[in-house]
C-alpha cells in the first residue's frame, strides 16, 4: 500500500488550509496513494506558537469539512486531516478521518496535551483505530506520540499496522535545519519515532509542517525502526512511501504483558 504525507506551509486560515489540502490530495492521487495525512491542527493551524491563526466556529468548520469531503471523494484518496474541533470543554486538537468516498468515519482527539498547550486547548478523551482498504491504523498527535509510547502501543495491540504522528516541529537549538536524519545534536524526536516503530513492530508515519529550521521533517519509519523515507527538511511537498504491510506484524506489542495498575509498596 502507498501512503502519502503532506508537508505543508503554515496557513493559519480555513480557506488557505482547504486549498493546500486539495493540492496535496491531487498529488497523492497522481502517485497512487491510498491515504494522505496532514500535519497537526492544519485546519486552520496550531495556536500558541507565535503565528496568526483565525478564529473558528462550528458552522464555518462544518462547511469546510463538507468541502474537504467532496475533494476526498473526487480523488478517491482517504484522508487523515489535522484540525481543531470546538467541544463542550473547549477547543480540541483533533483529526478527522475520511474514507475514499469522502465519508467522515471517525475522529481522534489529542488526549495528552503538551503543558504549553493548556491555555489554548482542552484534552480529548478516548482512542480509536481505523481501516482503509487493507490498512488498519491509529493516530497519535505530536506530544502524546513523542512522550507517551502507550498511545502507539495501544493502537498496535488492536491491530494497527501503522500509526500516523501528525505534529508541529519546534526550531532546532542552533537555528537551522538538520543536515541529516536523526543526527546526534538534534532533539530526541526523530529517535523517538524510530523507537515507537521498533518497540511495536509497526510503521510510524510522522507528518510535520514545512518549517525552515524545524527539529523534524515528515518521515516513514519501518517496523524494525529503520528509516524508509523522509521529506527534505523545510521543503513543502507530498512524500509517498510504499509499505509492505506483511512486515507490520505488531509482534513486540502483542508480547507485552502489562502489570496491574498499582504501584508496589516497599516492604
Amino acid at each position: 500500500m502507498k501512503i502519502a504525507l503532506a508537508t505543508l506551509p503554515f496557513e493559519g486560515s480555513i480557506d488557505g488550509a482547504i486549498m493546500q489540502v486539495g493540492d496535496a490530495l491531487r498529488t497523492a492521487e497522481e502517485h497512487g496513494a491510498s491515504i494522505l495525512c496532514t500535519p497537526e491542527a492544519y485546519l486552520p493551524g496550531l495556536r500558541g506558537i507565535g503565528r496568526a491563526v483565525e478564529a473558528v466556529d462550528s458552522g464555518r468548520l462544518g462547511h469546510a469539512l463538507e468541502t474537504i469531503g467532496r475533494m476526498v471523494a473526487d480523488r478517491s484518496v482517504a484522508l487523515v486531516l489535522g484540525m481543531e474541533r470546538p467541544a463542550a470543554d473547549g477547543l480540541l486538537i483533533s483529526t478527522a478521518v475520511y474514507d475514499r468516498n469522502g465519508r467522515l468515519v471517525g475522529r481522534q482527539d489529542k488526549v495528552q496535551l503538551d503543558p504549553s498547550e493548556s491555555g489554548f486547548y482542552a484534552p480529548g478523551q478516548g482512542r480509536s483505530v481505523f481501516e482503509v482498504d487493507e490498512l488498519t491504523f491509529g493516530v497519535a498527535i505530536c506530544h502524546e506520540g513523542w512522550r507517551y509510547p502507550e498511545t502507539v502501543r495501544w493502537a498496535a495491540r488492536r491491530g494497527a499496522q501503522l500509526v500516523f504522528l501528525p505534529h508541529y516541529g519546534m526550531p532546532t537549538d542552533w537555528g537551522a535545519a538538520p543536515t541529516r536524519w536523526a543526527e546526534s545534536r538534534n532533539s530526541f524526536h526523530e529517535k523517538a519515532a524510530m523507537c515507537r516503530a521498533a518497540e511495536n513492530t509497526v510503521y510510524v508515519a510522522a507528518v510535520n509542517y514545512a518549517l525552515p529550521a524545524s527539529q523534524t521533517t515528515s518521515a516513514v519509519i519501518n517496523p524494525d525502526g529503520t528509516l524508509l523515507a523522509h521529506q527534505p527538511y523545510g521543503e513543502a511537498g507530498v512524500l509517498v512511501a510504499n509499505l509492505d504491510l506483511t512486515a507490520a506484524t505488531g509482534g513486540l506489542a502483542l508480547r507485552y504483558r502489562p502489570e496491574p495498575d498499582a504501584i508496589a509498596k516497599p516492604e
